[in-house]
């Protein structure tokens, strides 16, 4: 059974963080609020967790494309390469916000992701997110968790996604009712930006 633990967001108790961070720590996996739906995530380093994560995806922890939660752009250079003062400023504009950009990845990356040549990349602004990354000391693997419901894509409610979810994951953070509408994903891996979905985030930055 997983923990169930509620955290404001604009005061997220140190207490309760402190759980979380612990459970992450010790390769738990955990379900946590975003700007957009509720995602899946792990500590970056842990790669009990991240094979964890891929099976309850049905994937090879190799093909997956999961995002790199950040707290801010200062960790962006761990895990990308140097990008240009265009694309810098595109990212500057549009984050924190509900957007995954797609980077040039650098050698750094995980062993897990070393095939990769591109990394996905989320700063969202959600202050519970970008304070579990902060005390974690490094960025959270994250995937969203969708519903299998063909009308209802991802589910809102939080004590919705605990009673499906406890048995699979450690901890579930009900940090409020999330929105239903993911990300949009934007490629900047290449000469031009590239809009691969588009979601809660405007196109136009």
């Amino acid at each position: 059974m997983a923990e169930f633990v509620r955290i404001y967001e604009e005061n997220p108790n140190p207490r309760e963080i402190a759980k979380v961070i612990k459970v992450l720590r010790n390769g738990g996996l955990i379900i946590y609020p975003t700007d957009t739906v509720y995602g899946m995530g792990c500590d970056i380093t842990n790669t009990k967790a991240l094979e964890k994560i891929a099976r309850i995806k049905g994937i090879k922890l190799d093909k997956a494309n999961f995002s790199f939660i950040c707290a801010d752009l200062s960790n962006l250079s761990d895990y990308v390469k140097q990008i240009d003062t265009p694309t810098f400023k595109i990212l500057k504009k549009a984050l924190p916000g509900p957007y995954t950009f797609i980077l040039p990845g650098n050698n750094n990356l995980p062993k897990e992701f070393k095939k990769k040549k591109t990394v996905g990349i989320r700063v969202p602004n959600n202050n519970i997110a970008r304070t579990l990354v902060k005390e974690l000391g490094n960025p959270i693997i994250s995937t969203s968790i969708r519903d299998e419901d063909e009308i209802i894509e991802y589910t809102t409610d939080p004590e919705l996604i605990y009673e499906k979810w406890d048995n699979l994951v450690d901890l579930v953070i009900d940090g409020g009712y999330g929105d239903n509408i993911p990300s949009t994903v934007i490629d900047l891996s290449g000469d031009e930006p590239i809009i691969v979905r588009e979601g809660k985030g405007s196109i136009d930055i």
